[in-house]
Order: structure tokens, then sequence, then C-alpha cells
């Protein structure tokens, strides 16, 4: 490092004009705009001065400090921040990886509707306007029984929804241990705040009697509430109250019972541990007057929350001014319809999501063995010697808050190194052209099979040798 007066070294940095005229700056305007570029290089060098300001030495150039911090921005700048990884976790709905990817069906359908104008909310039939929520509504009630249901961007919004129009003003009473929080923003004491309603938890954390929910009724309470576990269980001495339980109750006192159940399972997974997680016709036959659920969690489409129930108690949702405001795209409803329909024809596993969680032992296997030739191939031609390669057996999951305590047992392929870390090759794959998030584990990075998708195999090994190449 080399001491230079401050003054010395914002006076060698060039003009603006300069910067925007050097060959480096001129290959972005054609991605970015030369105005954009402009406000970038502005940004880096405000930085530089700051620095030099602050007293720090640089070994290089300030002139050059510059263009290299410019061009990391601009690099970053250029392409989009939202893009495709391969999920190597072995979570299926990986709600930091984007949760469902689609059905062939469902993108399809997207762009059919994206690339046109559509009938949204008009009907060719009367020549004029229609409701957006009539393309699904139908398909709903088919497949889970619902005498009506109500579609909105996500499943806080069809729980809010469901309270403010049956329970603002008014208590609901839910189990104190149900009072969960879902990632870091859904938590349920305060939806219930926020839609006017007001909770009345009863029980414990880990029991909760029929007795419980009786005695806390009174005449200002409107609502029995059951809330998916999600993310976590409580084990040992456990004592909750069933659906059937309190649908009775609340038939017997005048209630709304409303269930979360939060994971939007339609059908009966191929899974040791399937009776664990309820489908939304189960919670309805057991009484549940209305359900609110996910549609890209176990369901396995878009981003979506729907209500289903009681036509009367839909009826007054789809009155209410909140609608508006959570009502869905028409992208949305598209890739929403086609993937349900999938349901009605009895293709779900045509679905990603369900192919993934009930794939064959046997065909996982197969998969783990091309993949270590694959990338053992790769590993050869690039550090020849570096790395081994080897097919292991692996503890896969649902994803998405559904069987949080039950593992589906799979093979990946294990990578060791012996010249580098382990951190610094699960770094290299994650920043790669296409990223590559997989799982470290016991010194080793571990590529989970089960979530891979067709074509992720070849992008896979394309990324390693990307990988190995900068390490």
């Amino acid at each position: 490092m080399k001491d230079s007066n401050a003054g010395d070294l914002l006076r060698s940095i060039p003009s603006m004009d300069e910067l925007l005229g050097a060959p480096w700056a001129a290959r972005f305007y054609g991605g970015l705009g030369r105005e954009t570029v402009k406000s970038v290089i502005t940004e880096a060098l405000n930085g530089v001065k700051r620095d030099i300001c602050e007293g720090t030495r640089f070994s290089l150039p300030a002139a050059e400090i510059a263009a290299r911090r410019a061009t990391g921005m601009l690099n970053a700048r250029l392409t989009s921040t939202l893009k495709p990884v391969i999920n190597a976790t072995g979570v299926a709905v990986h709600t930091n990886l984007g949760r469902a990817p689609l059905a062939r069906e469902a993108l399809r359908a997207v762009s059919d509707i994206a690339l046109s104008y559509s009938t949204l909310e008009y009907s060719p039939e009367k020549g004029g306007r229609a409701g957006r929520n009539a393309h699904v509504e139908w398909l709903i009630c088919q497949i889970t029984g619902a005498e009506a249901a109500l579609a909105v961007n996500n499943n806080a919004a069809a729980v809010l929804l469901a309270l403010s129009a049956t329970a603002a003003g008014r208590e609901v009473i839910v189990s104190a241990g149900e009072l969960v929080e879902i990632g870091d923003s859904f938590r349920i004491p305060e939806i219930l705040a926020f839609s006017g309603a007001k909770m009345k938890a009863v029980g414990c954390t880990n029991s909760v009697r029929i007795e419980d929910y009786s005695n806390a009724v009174t005449e200002n309470t409107a609502v029995l509430l059951k809330v998916h576990p999600s993310n976590y269980r409580i084990d040992g001495f456990v004592k909750s109250t069933s659906r059937e339980e309190l649908a009775r109750l609340a038939a017997d006192r005048n209630l709304v019972f409303i269930e979360d159940l939060g994971s939007g399972l339609l059908c009966r997974l191929k899974l040791p541990f399937a009776d664990r997680e309820h489908s939304v016709k189960d919670c309805l036959e057991a009484g549940s007057a209305v359900v609110t659920f996910s549609g890209d969690k176990l369901l396995g489409g878009p981003q979506i929350g729907v209500i289903a129930g009681a036509k009367r108690i839909i009826d007054s949702m789809k009155r209410h001014q909140l609608l508006r405001a959570f009502r869905t795209d028409k992208m949305t409803l598209a890739a929403f319809e086609a993937t349900l329909r999938l349901y009605l024809l009895g293709r779900q596993r045509d679905i990603p999501v369900i192919s993934m969680i009930e794939a064959d032992k046997s065909v996982l296997l197969k998969k783990a063995r091309s993949l270590r030739r694959v990338l053992s191939r790769t590993a050869s031609g690039v550090k020849p010697g570096g790395f081994a390669v080897s097919v292991v057996e692996t503890l896969d999951a649902a994803g998405g808050g559904s069987y949080p305590t039950d593992a589906i047992p799979g093979f990946g392929v294990e990578i060791r190194a012996s010249s580098v870390s382990v951190e610094a090759l699960s770094a290299r794959l994650r920043t790669a052209g296409v990223p590559v998030i997989g799982t470290v584990r016991d010194g080793c990075l571990v590529l989970h099979v089960r979530t891979l998708l067709p074509g992720d195999e070849k992008s896979l090994a394309a990324s390693f040798k990307e990988a190995l190449s900068s390490l």
C-alpha cells in the first residue's frame, strides 16, 4: 500500500465524459442505456471519493479503482436478480426458491393469456362485465366439494378476508397452541388484530379440549378458528380438539367454524405418513364451514389464496371491500385454472411438486447415478483428482410447512474436495450463471436429486464446470 495525498488522488480521477467514453462503459449502453450507466458510474465515483476523504489507502490508481467498482455495479444491474435456479436441496416446496414450480400446462396457459387480451372480467355470452372469480370457482368446488369458493392473492389475504367478513368487532376463539408464526411476517395474533376481530386464546400450548372452547363462548363470539401448525410440531403429551367436535359446537352455538389449512393439499399423497396432512375436502367433509389454503404449496400451482366452503359465508366475502385489494391478476388465474384442471382430470402426478414428493426411490437412485457419472467426468476434465463424487442416501422434505418432522428417504450426489473448502465450492455454485443450491453435510456438498427438474442435469454440469474453473 502506498501513501498518497487525498487531493492528488481526487484530481487523478478522470472526468465523467472520459469515463463514459471508455470501452468498458460503452459496452453497457445496449443493456442499460447511457443515462443509467452515467448514474451508476456517479454512484461508484462518490463511493471512491468518500473512501479517499476518509483516508483509505489504495494499491491501484484511483481511476482504476473507480472503473473496477463501476464495472462491478453495472454488471450486477445488467441482469435480473430474479432468475431460475437449480433446487438441489431435496425440499420440494422451498419458500426461498419460489415454492412450487408450475406444470407445463400452467406455463402454456400463462403465456396464452399474457400475450393477448382476455375474458378476465368479460362475458362473451352476456356481452358485458363479469367477475374474474368465475374462472376458477367451479373447478375448486368440483375438486373439494365446497358450495362456493373465492380466490385471492395469497393465503394470508384469504385468512384476513375471512376473519374481517365474519368477525370484525367480535370474538374469535383459537387454541393457544395454534398461535403460530409462519415465516417472519404471518402471525395469527397480528392477523386477528388487523382484521378487527378480538382474539380469545383457550387451552394450553400442548392441550386444548372442546370444553375450553365451549366455556369461552359468549354473546360476542363469532368464529371458532383452527390453524394449521405449519412448520412445527409438539411431541409428548398432546391433546387437541377434532374438526368434528368444533363443527358440532359451532352449529350448536350459531358460530362460524373457519380452518386455515395452509398447505392446499387436494389429493391423497403416496407417503407412509400421508394421513398427517389433511386435504381441503377432508376438512370440509368433517364440518369446517370455511377452509383457507395456499395455491403454491402442496397444491403445486401459482401463489394464490383460496377460501372455500359454505355459500352464504363466501358470498359475504365476495361483497367485502377488502376483496379488491386482494384480487388476483390474469396470469395467476390462468396458471391456477390450468393446475386445477389437471386435478379434475386425475392428472395431479403431472404437477412437479406432487411428482417430486411421490418419486420412487428406484427412480431417484437412477437419477443420482446418472448425475454422479456426469459430475465425475466434469471434475476429471477440469481438476483431475481434486474431487470425489459419489452417490449417497438423503433425507428430503415436502416443505412449505407440511410434514415438518417427517423426512422422505431419497438419494443424492456427494462431492468431497481435497484442495478447496466445501463452503467455497458451494458459494461458487450459488453464484454460477445458473445458480445451484445444495446442502452442506459433514464437510461435503450434497446435491439432492428429488428436486431436480427435467433438463437440470445438463445445466447443473455446466454450472459445476464453471464453479471448478473459477476456484
